[in-house]
């Protein structure tokens, strides 16, 4: 059985955070910002099924400009840790959530990202 629950998030500007070069207090403040965004956004959305880890999160970014691969994921890096921290479970490869990142060019000055979440076998 397969269930998933959708989070939008409005406003959140994913940038290619590996290649900025800011002082670190800066990228800190960016990291913490974010994980706040999605934290709020997670516990508004809390439904009984959100009380237990997924089996698999994807992460879509929705922008005007792509980014390449190895960016995309770094983006993510503050979500994923929050996603991860909102189940209490590890988000490394020996955790029990897959990961996977997307992408979809938005309209000018759009800037969202979805967080997709499933139960069961996807």
């Amino acid at each position: 059985m397969i269930i998933t629950a959708v989070i939008p998030i409005e406003g959140l500007r994913l940038g290619a955070a590996l290649n900025a070069r800011v002082h670190w207090t800066r990228r800190a403040a960016r990291a913490k910002k974010e994980r706040a965004t999605v934290g709020w956004a997670m516990h508004a959305h809390r439904r009984p099924i959100l009380s237990r880890p997924p089996t698999t999160c994807t992460l879509a970014r929705i922008a005007p400009r792509m980014l390449d691969d190895d960016n995309l994921a770094g983006a993510f890096k503050s979500i994923r840790d929050e996603v991860a921290a909102f189940f209490g479970v590890d988000d490394g490869p020996r955790g029990p959530i897959a990961w996977r990142y997307e992408q979809r060019k938005g309209e000018p000055k759009q800037y969202a990202v979805q967080i997709a979440l499933t139960w069961g076998d996807a």
